[in-house]
């Protein structure tokens, strides 16, 4: 088994509390977490920042690892028995809070619809009031996301079969550029940063992320990583892909109100026109297609796009708040 590390990994972030730290402790000295950590997980506030670093610190192994940290630590048992006991305190608080069950058409018609009261939403705000200090700070956090964008709804590919599957490859490969680097939309994200000023390297913002952007990205792989989850996945990539050409919409518009370059106002406005015709094919082909081979699926799609929409949320009211108030969204 390799133990190499990637060259150009990130540097492990700066722990938040005794899970993180045991976590990233661990990670740094090559030793076994301390076995007190899967009980201080069971007692965790569930949305947290320790819980959500160290959970995040984990699953990024799956992804692009760390600098320092070999690359055989991925599947550390170890390990993967605090990744547990995080995810079960995570996903238990999911179930709590979440309303359901629901039906999955029922829920995704209602993304469909535009609220009458748009003073919870970040795209309004920022296509109104928004300059180049918070859209430099909204693209700072997101791009703990948009820098590894559709990688974690890949994972779901060898779990469908048929019509989903086909379309839900569809929709990937045009995420990841039609075959072209320069069009994969975490390459554009990369050029929207630059263009925006930001240090466009990956994990490069991670210390600055607060915990409600941290769950945005930990629910992705929760259900990424998980078979039994399959069905959540694609609520989840039902509700970015049905929400993401308005969204984007507004933000494109923002960002020229605000000067931004062409890069930043590129991004968005790809979005607008691919996301339009993603959402068609994402509900009627992915999600229509994997609930008619496996219809007992449809109480998860709905979780999925309910438990995404719960935790936009919570991001959305730490972003409004702090600027709101003249504050800074990042930490310090």
């Amino acid at each position: 088994m390799t133990t190499t590390t990637r060259p150009h990994a990130p540097a492990l972030p700066s722990a938040r509390g005794p899970l993180s730290h045991g976590v990233i402790r661990a990670l740094h000295t090559g030793h076994v977490p301390d076995p007190g950590l899967r009980a201080l997980a069971a007692g965790a506030e569930p949305y947290g920042d320790d819980l959500h670093l160290a959970l995040y610190v984990l699953y990024e192994l799956h992804y692009r690892g760390f600098a320092g940290v070999a690359d055989d630590r991925e599947w550390d048992a170890d390990l993967l028995d605090v990744r547990r006991a995080l995810e079960d305190r995570f996903l238990a608080a999911l179930r709590r809070d979440v309303p359901g069950p629901r039906d999955p058409a029922e829920v995704l018609a209602e993304l469909l619809v535009e609220p009458a009261d748009t003073s919870g939403s970040v795209s309004h705000h920022l296509r109104r009031h928004g300059d180049l200090d918070t859209f430099r700070e909204y693209a700072a956090l997101r791009s703990l996301y948009h820098l590894k964008e559709a990688d974690p709804h890949a994972w779901v590919l060898p779990r469908l079969d048929g019509r989903a599957k086909a379309a839900m490859a569809a929709i990937e490969y045009d995420e990841f550029g039609a075959g072209r680097a320069d069009q994969v939309h975490a390459r554009l994200f990369a050029d929207l940063m630059a263009d925006l000023g930001l240090d466009p390297s990956y994990g490069r913002y991670l210390d600055r992320a607060p915990a409600p952007m941290l769950a945005v990205v930990n629910v992705m792989s929760l259900f990424g990583l998980h078979r039994a989850l399959r069905g959540a996945l694609v609520g989840h990539f039902a509700w970015v892909e049905v929400t993401s050409s308005p969204g984007s919409r507004r933000l494109a518009s923002g960002l020229r109100r605000a000067g931004a370059g062409p890069a930043a106002q590129r991004f968005y406005d790809e979005h607008v026109e691919a996301d339009a015709v993603h959402e068609q094919v994402v509900r009627h082909q992915v999600v229509e297609g994997l609930l008619a081979a496996e219809p007992d699926l449809a109480a998860d799609v709905a979780f999925g796009a309910d438990a995404t929409t719960f935790l936009e949320d919570r991001f959305a009211e730490h972003l409004l708040a702090a600027w709101r108030s003249g504050r800074s969204a990042l930490r310090c």
